[in-house]
């Protein structure tokens, strides 16, 4: 078998989640378990995982465009200063999971960032979420999307802490996902092309 043969054949076994969709397979390829330290985007991705809740990330990820729309970017300054009558637009937007829970918490959520920072106690939102591994990206050994946890120690102490402090959507399972998702937990099988390498 030809190394490129070996190299798609590893591919197609670490997408196996992605079950053919295009978007999930682009998904994997591009963005999953990519480290992200921009305040934007790390909330962004809270909000998306907080979407999600309930529903096939593959849903979420075919309405990405319109739901980054709908709350303007996600920029936390302005989700966190929505009233009443802007949440009420971002549930008429379309794309939009119609479920006001989802909304509140979006806002709630940008608030609580908004709060921290101000406090003093951190100086970024990706301080913050990063602080749990030290900065330090955790990178797992698989050899097989089945041994993927739906959640571990970690993201039951980030979701313990980030509730404590308000956040809402932040289940141990939604901060699993969450954290493949920016990238602090890479969950790529050994040998895929897209794992991170360790670090001495």
């Amino acid at each position: 078998m030809s190394e490129n043969s070996e190299t798609n054949e590893m591919l197609e076994k670490c997408r196996a989640w992605a079950k053919g969709d295009k978007t999930m397979t682009a998904y994997h390829d591009n963005r999953w378990c990519r480290p992200c330290h921009d305040d934007n985007e790390l909330f962004a991705w809270l909000c998306l995982e907080g979407q999600q809740a309930g529903l096939s990330w593959s849903v979420i990820m075919k309405h990405e465009k319109d739901i980054r729309e709908a709350f303007g970017g996600f920029d936390i300054g302005r989700v966190a200063a929505y009233d009443d009558v802007k949440k009420a637009k971002v549930m008429s937007h379309k794309g939009v999971i119609k479920n006001k829970s989802k909304i509140e918490s979006a806002v709630k959520n940008a608030r609580v960032i908004l709060k921290m920072k101000a406090s003093g106690e951190w100086k970024s939102f990706d301080e913050y979420i990063w602080h749990f591994t030290d900065g330090r990206q955790v990178i797992h050994h698989l050899s097989d999307p089945s041994e993927m946890p739906a959640e571990n120690e970690l993201s039951r102490e980030v979701a313990k802490d980030m509730k404590k402090r308000g956040f809402t959507f932040v289940g141990p399972v939604i901060i699993y996902s969450y954290l493949q998702a920016i990238g602090v937990i890479d969950d790529h099988l050994d040998g895929c092309p897209c794992k991170a390498k360790e670090k001495e």
